[in-house]
This record gives C-alpha cells, sequence and structure tokens, in this order.
C-alpha cells in the first residue's frame, strides 16, 4: 500500500485508494483503544448502577405497600 504523507503531520498518512487518513502512531493507537474500552467500561457500569437503583426503588415500593398493609390490618385489631 503506498501511503501519501500529510503535509505537516508526521504520523499521518493519505490512502490513496479510500482517500481514508490512517495514523501510523502505534503509541495513539493503543491509547485510543485503551480510552476506548475505558469509556465502553463505564457505560456499562452507569448501566449497572442504574438497574441497581431501579430494583432498589421497586424493593422500597413493595416494603411500603406492605407496611401500609401492615399498618391498616393493625388499625383493624385495634378498632374491633
Amino acid at each position: 500500500m503506498n501511503l501519501i504523507p500529510v503535509e505537516g503531520q508526521k504520523d499521518l498518512y493519505r490512502d490513496p485508494r479510500t482517500n481514508a487518513i490512517v495514523n501510523t502512531n502505534k503509541n495513539d493507537y493503543d491509547c485510543y483503544i485503551m480510552r476506548r474500552k475505558n469509556l465502553e467500561n463505564e457505560k456499562k457500569k452507569i448501566e449497572s448502577i442504574e438497574n441497581d437503583i431501579e430494583l432498589m426503588k421497586n424493593d422500597l415500593d413493595e416494603i411500603k405497600n406492605l407496611l401500609r398493609r401492615l399498618s391498616e390490618k393493625w388499625t383493624q385489631i385495634i378498632l374491633n
């Protein structure tokens, strides 16, 4: 593949067949991959936390409903 150097950019080349710009700096590429993986991990972590919060909200709603029913039964027992 014959890449054409991009003027003023030491690690950037243009692929004449696709007209794409190619970065030949391995370190930059490795950093990009690491950032992308970190962002994906953060996204998964946030989704997990959101799911945990939703489960906790549902549990709290269930606890509130149980307490209401228990309170109603106790009120009935006391009034009778």
